[in-house]
């Protein structure tokens, strides 16, 4: 049991600090899109797309880096009393704080894999089984979600990167969760 989890934890943080290493780049393309605003604003016409684009690309930076946030322990936390806490104790603290985080990630995928459901044109009240049956071919796109701007992208990309941060952010707190558990036991982590 302990080998499947170290190889839980191993596999699981190896992925997630590697796409958290190739996402830290993303602030160079969130700053690129920004500086062509500027520029396109200040010498040519404004470029209708790169405030949506921004905010995509934002989302997509931190959405998808939270994960390896967690992974090193950079994440905001009350360090008043916890900073003096013995090991057992951060222990016994973190392993019920990422059990909450734990629900909480999983009702917001379900939020996430909704609302990316109703975005490929999806208006039922089942949408796992919406997207088994797109893999399958039972299921069809309808008229999908567009954005209200006057540039009107799609928005199942951002929804769909949505769902892959979130899902690997769960991923992550399972690490961390038995990372906490092999601490309680006296086991290297």
């Amino acid at each position: 049991m302990l080998g499947l989890a170290r190889g839980y934890i191993r596999a699981v943080d190896a992925v997630n600090f590697r796409i958290g290493r190739i996402v830290m780049y993303g602030i160079f393309v969130l700053m690129g899109i920004l500086l062509w605003s500027s520029v396109s604003k200040t010498f040519f016409l404004p470029s209708l797309w790169t405030l949506e684009m921004a905010q995509f690309a934002m989302v997509a930076y931190y959405i998808l880096g939270g994960p390896y946030s967690i992974q090193l322990g950079s994440n905001v936390r009350m360090d008043l009393l916890y900073g003096t806490w013995p090991v057992r104790r951060k222990a016994w603290f973190d392993l019920i704080t990422v059990l909450f985080l734990i629900f909480y990630l999983g009702v917001m995928i379900y939020g996430a894999v909704s609302s990316t459901a109703y975005s490929l044109g999806y208006w039922g009240t089942e949408p796992f089984s919406f997207f088994g049956g797109l893999l399958i071919g039972a299921e069809e796109v309808g008229r999908m979600e567009r954005s209200s701007s006057a540039w009107r992208p799609y928005l199942w990309p951002i929804k769909a990167i949505m769902i892959l941060g979130l899902f690997l952010m769960l991923l992550q707190c399972v690490s961390e969760l038995l990372k906490d558990v092999l601490r309680l036991k006296g086991e290297a982590v």
